[in-house]
């Protein structure tokens, strides 16, 4: 019986690999920071879909909460046998000279820190080498790593950029030890980080200068994820994805 457990599961793309997960037979742990709410309407459609589902709240960010969450998922589901680290933040948007120290460090902490930790903690129960019987990691990066994303939230971008270069390394490191590690790096998606972000009207206001003339919805990003946990993608190890509309 497989178990997944995904950061950030409650909302966004999180929420969809959740969803498509549990279509697809795994068992998934839903961790989120704030919105109870969600991660529980979640887990709901992962019950419906026939599949056990268990929520946990952790600040990603924090060692000692990242632990606390892997062996409440252990206890409740069983020894995760893959992780999707998706939770992130971007920050409001502003050029990088009108952006709040106190955030930035927040973001970076969140997306970089956080990935780190999970990262760190999903190696140590997988790798094959410590007793484990291998494993799948999934980090999400974002098309902003080699955008830039100017004036916007540039702090966000160098974030996923440190996660471009987790992924490659990690991937290399724990390989022998069977587990391997991809990133996916969404495009303009169809998601509540805009507004969160300032910018509710975002992605209309981007969907023209994509090639396919549209955002993604949360589902096409899940969907490649869901392949890269799966066999089908057994010899794919350090690859970023992109999924951007060709942006």
């Amino acid at each position: 019986m497989a178990v997944l457990l995904v950061t950030g599961g409650a909302r966004g793309i999180g929420a969809a690999v959740s969803r498509l997960a549990a279509a697809g037979g795994w068992d998934v742990c839903i961790n989120y920071q704030r919105d109870v709410a969600a991660a529980e309407a979640v887990a709901g459609e992962v019950v419906a879909a026939g599949r056990r589902a268990l929520t946990i709240q952790a600040d990603v960010s924090d060692a000692d909460e990242v632990a606390d969450l892997f062996e409440a998922c252990e206890r409740g589901l069983g020894q995760p046998d893959a992780l999707v680290a998706s939770a992130g933040l971007t920050g409001r948007i502003s050029p990088l000279t009108d952006a709040d120290p106190a955030e930035i460090a927040t973001v970076v902490k969140v997306n970089v820190t956080g990935t780190l930790l999970c990262c760190r903690e999903a190696v140590r129960r997988m790798s094959k080498a410590q007793g484990g019987s291998g494993g799948v990691i999934v980090t999400l990066s974002s098309a902003a790593a080699s955008l830039g994303s100017p004036g916007e939230y540039v702090w966000y971008a160098a974030s996923k950029g440190a996660i471009d270069s987790l992924t490659v390394g990690l991937a290399k490191e724990v390989g022998p030890e069977g587990i391997r590690v991809n990133a996916v790096a969404p495009g303009m998606t169809d998601t509540e980080i805009h507004a969160a972000g300032g910018n509710p009207d975002r992605p209309t206001q981007v969907a023209p200068t994509i090639p396919l003339r549209r955002v993604a919805t949360p589902e096409e990003i899940a969907a490649p994820i869901l392949w890269l946990l799966s066999e089908e993608a057994a010899y794919v190890n350090g690859a970023i994805l992109r999924v951007a509309g060709g942006r």
